[in-house]
């Protein structure tokens, strides 16, 4: 049945299980965009808003709110927050990246301009400024705060660490704490937050979300070695943009003279020829490096399965654990 298909992803039955407040949040979202001076701050926004999204982060914010038990109207504002934070960050990587296309579509600053892109994703930062203040707490603006300052620092340290081989794991982990689990984590932490949780229960929840979202940006920078058309990845991409995620990492860090020689031709200097690529993943399974990266994805996602035991048994406890579970399945 068509049905079955659509909620046979975790996502997909988290999506159903909150599809009331999605379609709050989502109505929240399109009119606090809207701009009275500058229309073009809700086209540039729409065009991303309606790409097609999962909505996960603001998915996660209801989860934890619901779970906790919260009955108010607030985690309605923080949910549209913590995906305004996450749209903000798109319009701006995608100009620092000079991307093309983001979700299959052509991006914002592709269709119109830097400027644009730049000063609209400074829009949405302000407007979830806004919405976290209306919540009149001050502590879940203090964690979302904080979670857009982090998000900057990583985005800072990986354009710092890019191309450099001396880059270590430890480097690479702290990136990916700060431009993608930083905000997963904020966004489960609010939901306990308002609904006035203990603080072992807040912890719970935001060491679920700091542990999905690394494993999430694992799996993501793997599929760009061992992805398939279906997983959306255009395998190779992060290698011609001379990134260095935890695949090229471990190489590295495995390699000997003739090897660096290579990767510091390839992603040290850019000068990549026909058949670099291939050459770059006979080296990473040579030296098994795309398994051990498959597995520290499956560490973090163990991870943020324990993180939830201590929490009663409820429905969306199930799908949240699920859906660490769906994180690294899309590599099978």
């Amino acid at each position: 049945m068509v049905l079955d298909r659509i909620v046979s992803k975790p996502h997909d039955r988290l999506a159903l299980a909150l599809s009331e407040d999605i379609a709050a949040v989502n109505s929240l979202i399109r009119l606090r965009m809207a701009s009275e001076h500058a229309p073009r701050i809700p086209e540039v926004t729409a065009h991303l808003v309606d790409a097609g999204g999962k909505r996960l982060r603001p998915m996660l914010t209801l989860a934890a709110a619901q779970m906790c038990g919260y009955t108010g109207p607030y985690h309605i504002h923080l949910a549209a927050t913590v995906e305004f934070i996450h749209t903000a960050t798109l319009l701006h990587d995608d100009v620092v990246d000079a991307s093309a296309q983001r979700r299959g579509r052509p991006t914002a600053n592709l269709l119109w301009d830097n400027q644009s892109s730049v000063l609209v994703g400074d829009y949405l930062f302000s407007r979830a400024f806004q919405l976290m203040v209306e919540t009149g707490n001050l502590r879940v603006l203090d964690i979302l705060a904080n979670a857009s300052a982090t998000i900057a620092e990583g985005e800072v340290l990986q354009l710092s660490a890019a191309r450099d081989l001396k880059t270590t794991e430890e480097i690479y982990f702290k990136v990916i704490r700060g431009k993608t689990a930083a905000l997963f984590a904020a966004a489960m932490e609010v939901g306990a937050v308002i609904a006035e949780q203990d603080e072992k229960t807040v912890q719970a929840l935001l060491d679920y979300g700091d542990a999905l979202g690394i494993s999430f940006q694992i799996v993501d920078d793997l599929l760009d070695y061992t992805g398939t058309d279906a997983t959306g990845k255009n395998i190779g991409d992060d290698f011609r943009e001379r990134k260095l995620t935890l695949p090229v990492i471990k190489a590295v860090a495995a390699a000997d003279a003739d090897e660096l020689v290579f990767w510091q031709k390839c992603i040290g200097k850019g000068k990549q020829v026909e058949g670099d690529l291939e050459h770059a993943l006979t080296l990473m399974h040579a030296h098994n490096t795309l398994q051990n990266t498959r597995t520290q994805a499956l560490y973090w996602a163990g991870k943020a399965k324990e993180s939830l035991f201590l929490m009663p048994d409820h429905a969306l406890k199930t799908m949240l654990m699920d859906l660490s579970d769906y994180v690294v399945a899309r590599l099978n």
